[in-house]
Order: C-alpha cells, then sequence, then structure tokens
C-alpha cells in the first residue's frame, strides 16, 4: 500500500509528484464522504513533506522524529484544528489562532503544516478568515483542509486549493487491503468491504467495535419497519430520534454524529437491494438480512435505491447547518412504501422475521 494508505493511489502518486518536482501547493482540500481516508491521506502528505529521512522524494521513512510524532499529531510544526465534536461549529477563532502559527518561522522543518479537518463545519466568519490566508499564504506554510464536499465550502476557498475528490473504494480494492492490513480472511474482509460501502475508515471501525455492529442491526431494522409504516408513525419516530429538552451543544453534536453513522448502514442496505434488484444478489454485504433484502428489490427498482442512497448521502452532508428534525422529516417521507398503508398501495410487505 503506497503510503501505508488503504487505496487512493492515484492520490498519493499525484501528491508525491508534486514534491520531487518542487510544485507543492500553498493548499490542498480532500473531499469526499466520512470513512473514505481524508484525514490520513493529509496526515501521510505531512509526513511526506516534512520527513526528515526521506527514502526517496515524495516518500517518507516512517521512524524519523518528524514522521512519528507527525502521526502522534504532536509535530511542533504541524497544526491540526477542527470542530470540537463532530458535526459541530468550526468556529473562526480557530482559524485566527491558527494564523498567528503559521506567521512564524518554523521549529524543527523547512516549513509548517495545517490540517483543517472537516472544515464544512466552519461558520460563515471561519471560512471568510481563512479565505484571506488563501489569498497571501504566509511563506513556508501548506495547508490541508478536508471536507465532504467542495459545495459547503466558499466557491473562493474551493477555487484557491488543489482539489482532491476522493471516493469510496471498490469492493475488491479494499478487502485486498484489507486482507493486507489486518490479516484477515477472505470472507471477513469481503463483508467488512461491503458493509462500508468502500470506506476504510467504517471497515476499520467494524471490525474493532462490536458495538457499532449493534447499531448496524438496530439501524437497519429501523429502516425495514419505517418502509412498512405510515406517515404519522414515521412522523412519530423522527419525533423520538431527534427530540431533545434544552439539548446542550454536546447533546446536538452527539445526535448528528448518531445520524451520520445510522445512515452509512442504511446506505449499505439500500445498495445491497440496487445489487439484488440488478440481479446481483451474490454479492450484498447485509447477508444476515438477505431475505428481507429479497423481498424489498421486488417492490423497489434499482433507480429508486440509488435515489434512496443519493438521498442520504446529500442529507448526511447537511446536518452541520441544517434543522434536524425537518431534514429527517423530509428523509422519512421519501421512503417508499411496501405494505398498502401510504402510496403505492400493491407492494410486498416485508417481513423482518
Amino acid at each position: 500500500m503506497l503510503w501505508d494508505l488503504m487505496g487512493h493511489e492515484w492520490a498519493v502518486k499525484l501528491l508525491s509528484e508534486h514534491i520531487r518536482n518542487g510544485g507543492v501547493r500553498h493548499a490542498y482540500l480532500y473531499t469526499g464522504p466520512a470513512g473514505v481516508g481524508k484525514r490520513t491521506l493529509a496526515l501521510r502528505f505531512a509526513q511526506a513533506l516534512m520527513c526528515a529521512n526521506p527514502p526517496a522524494p515524495g516518500e517518507f521513512c516512517g521512524t524519523c522524529r518528524p514522521c512519528k510524532m507527525t502521526v502522534q499529531q504532536q509535530f511542533p510544526d504541524l497544526a491540526i484544528i477542527q470542530a470540537e465534536t463532530i458535526g459541530g461549529e468550526f468556529k473562526v477563532d480557530s482559524v485566527r489562532e491558527l494564523q498567528h502559527t503559521l506567521s512564524l518561522t518554523p521549529y524543527e522543518s523547512t516549513r509548517r503544516v495545517a490540517i483543517l479537518l472537516r472544515f464544512q463545519e466552519a461558520n460563515e466568519n471561519a471560512q471568510n478568515a481563512l479565505l484571506k490566508t488563501l489569498e497571501e499564504p504566509p511563506d513556508k506554510a501548506i495547508l490541508l483542509l478536508t471536507a465532504d464536499t467542495p459545495e459547503n465550502l466558499l466557491p473562493t476557498i474551493t477555487s484557491r486549493c488543489e482539489l482532491f475528490r476522493l471516493r469510496p473504494l471498490a469492493v475488491d480494492t479494499l478487502t485486498d487491503a484489507l486482507i493486507e492490513k489486518l490479516s484477515l480472511s477472505h470472507t471477513d474482509a469481503l463483508s467488512l468491504s461491503r458493509i462500508s460501502g468502500g470506506r476504510p475508515g467504517i471497515a476499520l471501525k467494524l471490525h474493532m467495535d462490536e458495538a457499532l455492529n449493534a447499531n448496524r442491526k438496530e439501524w437497519t431494522d429501523h429502516l425495514l419497519t419505517l418502509l412498512g409504516e405510515n406517515l404519522a408513525q414515521r412522523f412519530e419516530f423522527v419525533g423520538k430520534l431527534t427530540k431533545l429538552s434544552n439539548p446542550s451543544k454536546e447533546e446536538r453534536d452527539l445526535l448528528r454524529m448518531r445520524l451520520r453513522e445510522g445512515f452509512i448502514f442504511w446506505q449499505s442496505l439500500w445498495r445491497d437491494v440496487m445489487l439484488q434488484a440488478a440481479g446481483l444478489g451474490a454479492e450484498i454485504a447485509n447477508v444476515d438480512y438477505r431475505s428481507q433484502i429479497e423481498s424489498l428489490a421486488k417492490a423497489v427498482d434499482e433507480n429508486e435505491a440509488g435515489s434512496q442512497i443519493q438521498r442520504l448521502e446529500v442529507t448526511s452532508s447537511r446536518l452541520g447547518n441544517a434543522n434536524i428534525q425537518l431534514l429527517i422529516e423530509v428523509l422519512v417521507m421519501s421512503l417508499p412504501s411496501v405494505n398498502g398503508k401510504a402510496t403505492p398501495s400493491n407492494l410486498p410487505q416485508i417481513s423482518k422475521n
């Protein structure tokens, strides 16, 4: 694996070439869905930029002080900033503090590197503040931004960065990478690859966290139940899911994180439905729900399943700056009905048993 990164070889080769040719840009933007590898790619690029003993231009040794401390996020010439919690607010004060840091002479390395994680969570003031830095970048400073999609950033920010759009890996690619990295059996690696939707970060979490797999089943059961309920029942579900009494910022952030996780599992199920409807049932990920998937594929065609996947992606990307309850209500209203309680009425009922 190039740079010990699962997939995204094209990005690694291009970034390495920038270093070899002396063409490193002052700012990079890595975009893609959660768990696809944006943060890891940024850290590996930082290692390659600051390695004291690179085995070759554009590479890093992984053993020198800068390499080790970069991975530990403790290198003095590396700054990593983000919202306090996933789904929280990236504030302007963090950007202003970073601007001061970048104005200083590098302490150990020949340059300073700043990684701004999940920058789609930055408020308008924070984005405008960073824009000034991008327009007049400090000498010997490189900014690495991550975001879910460029559309959630100011166009002027995106235009001043070298854009890398990271996409989920092909199932076979991620399966091979998981086997190499974790010494898994082909069956286990293939299952993780499919359930995660080709996202290495999600696959690793599923492997290490048994509770996450329990959450997968809970969210999958929720979705299958909703498909058989009328609109009133669906709204009731949303109310229970999102209702918080005088929620604190931490509680709202936790809810957003839970929703993003759940939507990944819903996407996984819809992807299985799409495969089943296309006659590729042997490739589904959620094999413990095979009977439900087969039944659902008789009621929902490939196009509808694909539309549901896209709606979930869009909804997840908007969780940070929209009314959560309204957003989820719109999502569940778009779900097809499968037992006649809502339209259309001629679809077969799906059983969870």
